[in-house]
């Protein structure tokens, strides 16, 4: 597989790496699109309103949409399992692949992230039927039901806000002693009367008959149960980076430090989306940083490697 050298590699089937394949047909680029599957946190995904040009939709109808326009602009992904290694080769870069080796010229990474999960007994058994890893997502289908968000940080405090008008009752669930989230978002969580805040909780089993009932937690040792119909995982993202950690700077949370040009620290390689240090995860922001690495890709190949 090394006879032939690509321009660039594009690495993840998301919304940016999809993004980024488009250009890179567009323009006629000599390119592969690889990943272990298509569709990134569009499968994770329930409503999506805030896509600029569609009103509304979903992940899964947002996939299809991107099937539709990957098919029209004749764009392949090539099914590849795991991305083993990137090395440097006779000024090129070689991708190490489970089905083999390639050859480009510059590699863009949009190999996503996924959600840091509590790792307890039953959070797996229930995930999607009553654990859910976003509120943005899937909060509507928790219409006036008690429900438990696990976490202390802004994404946290922002499931709070997103679920005050949806829910019946909100459990923020803090395994410390106190908020980490940004001044302004704990204020207005202090101040909902709708908002129990249980501290230093540990969450340790999520339990249910065919759907979530309720979740064990500890505290001070002590464990304690709470019959909620919903629990909301929100303690952070972890970016699908490992492969890359021996050869790139990742940042103290393990994404792939880039700048505002999407470079990363060795030249030709370009980060974009969740994996990217830029650590906003949004649809129309994973599609722009996308868009941003392959034009900076074109004019790094201009430039002859540079």
């Amino acid at each position: 597989m090394t006879e032939t050298i690509y321009e660039t590699i594009i690495v993840g089937a998301g919304i940016a790496g999809c993004t980024a394949a488009i250009y890179a047909a567009r323009k006629r680029m000599n390119y592969l699109i690889i990943a272990d599957k298509f569709g990134g946190q569009f499968m994770e995904s329930g409503e999506v309103l805030n896509y600029p040009g569609i009103k509304e939709t979903t992940g899964v109808e947002f996939s299809s949409k991107m099937e539709e326009q990957l098919k029209f602009n004749k764009v392949k992904v090539q099914t590849d399992t795991v991305l083993n290694k990137i090395v440097k080769k006779n000024g090129n870069l070689l991708l190490k692949t489970s089905k083999g080796d390639y050859l480009t010229k510059s590699v863009i990474l949009a190999t996503g992230s996924h959600p840091r999960k509590l790792n307890v007994t039953g959070e797996d058994k229930f995930q999607k039927m009553g654990v859910t890893y976003c509120a943005i997502c899937d909060g509507p289908l928790f219409a006036k039901k008690d429900v438990a968000i696990i976490g202390g940080g802004d994404s946290a405090m922002e499931a709070v806000d997103f679920m005050d008008k949806i829910a019946n009752k909100l459990y923020l669930i803090v395994r410390g002693d106190k908020l980490t989230a940004h001044e302004y978002l704990q204020e207005s969580v202090k101040k909902n009367d709708k908002v129990e805040i249980i501290y230093n909780a540990n969450t340790t089993e999520v339990f249910g008959d065919k759907f979530v009932t309720g979740m064990k937690y500890e505290v001070n040792k002590e464990v304690k149960e709470l019959a909620v119909q919903g629990i909301f995982v929100e303690i952070g993202r972890v970016a699908n980076t490992d492969f890359a950690k021996d050869l790139l700077e990742v940042d103290e949370h393990g994404h792939i430090v880039v700048n505002c040009s999407t470079e990363t620290s060795v030249p030709g390689i370009y980060a974009a989306g969740d994996c990217s240090s830029v650590h906003e995860y949004q649809y129309v922001i994973s599609a722009g940083t996308a868009c941003i690495a392959l034009l900076k890709v074109a004019k790094f190949l201009a430039k002859g490697g540079k």
